[in-house]
């Protein structure tokens, strides 16, 4: 017995002393003991672009502008958005995995002592540019948004900024950003910067670019100012496809989102709308075969909105662009070039013609999608797209081409399709709803934010998804 306890006793004394201190059990060995600015940034804009390339994630304008229908499940072709929850992805995606990742990036930065301070110049400057733009697509999509308050994890209730306040801020960052971009210094790695490849000319291009969006957002409802800042920022902008800002993707997982809706989920459900496959039969558009396949017949057919469908009689994504390696398309020279035409037309004082900038943007569009120069040659002397010839107005020739060309880049579209007005496009059957002029806010706002949420779609005139934003004015 005295043995037994003279071996016992060392072991429960060890043992004392190995677990007087056990809060080095709480030591997350694994995490990075700093989380570098750059990871941050690059996990933010291949969010951005994910949700904005996403049918299947939260993003219903592919639905919303016409350019897919649904075979079977017609709840987001019939506007019924808020069965899959899909209002609040867009929103969580925004501010949670976008947003937030930028604030974080930019604070690292701003602490940054040992790294050039024009590049840290530079970095920050890229950073409050994308982050310009996603704020553009949450003030367009919901209107009236959370603002100065946001991404504050202190103020779990923050109030909803005036939409117009918002816009006129973005205008502001942009120039100050634009002001603080130097080619002199570098900006991320190529690695780093998954959309320009930290080339800071194309950035300086990019944020002129963004200027004239957001200026031609705002042509009805503030002529002056739309005026003044496209005239200064249009020739500054996007005027060649080595500036185009692309999301460049690859096999799994560095695939196209689309393609896990399309392809691995293996959802015959997608299908193309009657309304634009139409339109690319009326004048055999050269895109038709690189936006859509056959049907089981060999044949391009489009379906109804709203209606169900045998899959197998209506035409499905093509195999460009339901591949995983499709870009998205952020911003690029055919966009660009049809808001120099739109900009024109209103009488800005931009340099060129409004049939040049058209046919240009239309040239872009098809070289993109593979067209040969042939082709282009051929659709533009058609006289149903010849600017000369074409029935419309001015603006409603632009927008019905330009609504041809935002394909698979609908969030834009949307945009456009809400302030023209043009091409109108017939309701789905059985919509539940008008046509969706914004997006219900989230439910968990209603709930968690509620004094502030009701304070908001007063402001906004209802949250419904009929109600106008302050830009949409026609």
């Amino acid at each position: 017995m005295k043995k037994s306890i003279h071996y016992i006793l060392p072991a429960v004394l060890l043992l004392g002393a190995c677990t007087k201190n056990i809060s080095r059990f709480n030591d997350q060995t694994k995490r990075a003991a700093v989380v570098p600015a750059a990871p941050l940034y690059t996990n933010a804009t291949r969010g951005l672009a994910d949700q904005l390339a996403n049918i299947g994630g939260g993003n219903i304008t592919l639905h919303i502008v016409g350019y897919m229908a649904q075979a079977i499940i017609e709840d987001n072709a019939q506007f019924n958005f808020q069965t899959a929850g899909m209002t609040n992805t867009q929103w969580n995606v925004m501010y949670r995995d976008v947003l937030n990742d930028l604030k974080r990036s930019d604070s690292i930065l701003s602490q940054d002592v040992g790294t050039l301070p024009a590049t840290i110049a530079n970095q920050r400057a890229c950073i409050d540019i994308t982050a310009v733009y996603a704020w553009y697509v949450l003030t367009t999509s919901y209107g009236n948004v959370p603002y100065t308050e946001a991404l504050n994890p202190n103020n779990l209730f923050p109030k909803y900024d005036d939409q117009k306040a918002i816009m006129t801020d973005l205008l502001k960052r942009l120039d100050t950003d634009l002001g603080k971009l130097s080619t002199g210094g570098a900006g991320f790695a190529v690695s780093e910067d998954l959309w320009f490849g930290g080339n800071i000319p194309n950035w300086i291009t990019f944020g002129n670019s963004l200027k004239v969006l957001f200026g031609m957002t705002l042509a009805d409802v503030d002529p002056a100012t739309s005026k003044s800042v496209v005239e200064a920022a249009a020739p500054l902008a996007i005027s060649a496809t080595a500036q185009n800002a692309i999301m460049k993707y690859g096999s799994q997982p560095s695939n196209n989102p689309t393609y896990a809706s399309f392809v691995v989920a293996k959802r015959n459900d997608y299908v193309a709308s009657k309304t634009m496959m139409d339109q690319l039969l009326s004048n055999t558009d050269p895109r038709l075969t690189s936006f859509y396949g056959r049907n089981s017949a060999g044949k391009y057919v489009g379906a109804v909105m709203g209606v169900q469908t045998t899959f197998s009689t209506v035409s499905g994504p093509s195999t460009k662009d339901s591949a995983s390696d499709l870009p998205y398309v952020v911003l690029d020279y055919s966009e660009m070039e049809f808001l120099r035409a739109e900009a024109i037309a209103r009488g800005y004082n931009i340099p060129g013609t409004v049939e040049s900038h058209y046919n240009e943007g239309i040239r872009q569009s098809i070289k993109y999608w593979g067209g040969a120069d042939t082709s282009v040659t051929r659709y533009l002397a058609d006289p149903s797209v010849a600017y000369t010839t074409a029935t419309g107005t001015p603006i409603q020739k632009i927008a019905l081409q330009k609504w041809i060309s935002l394909y698979m880049h609908p969030h834009d579209e949307w945009v456009d399709i809400r302030r023209l007005d043009y091409p109108v496009l017939p309701l789905p059957a059985g919509a539940i709803s008008g046509f969706p002029n914004r997006l219900y806010y989230p439910t968990g706002e209603q709930t968690v934010n509620g004094a502030n949420y009701t304070q908001a779609a007063a402001a906004v005139g209802g949250d419904k998804v009929e109600t106008k934003l302050f830009w949409d004015k026609n």
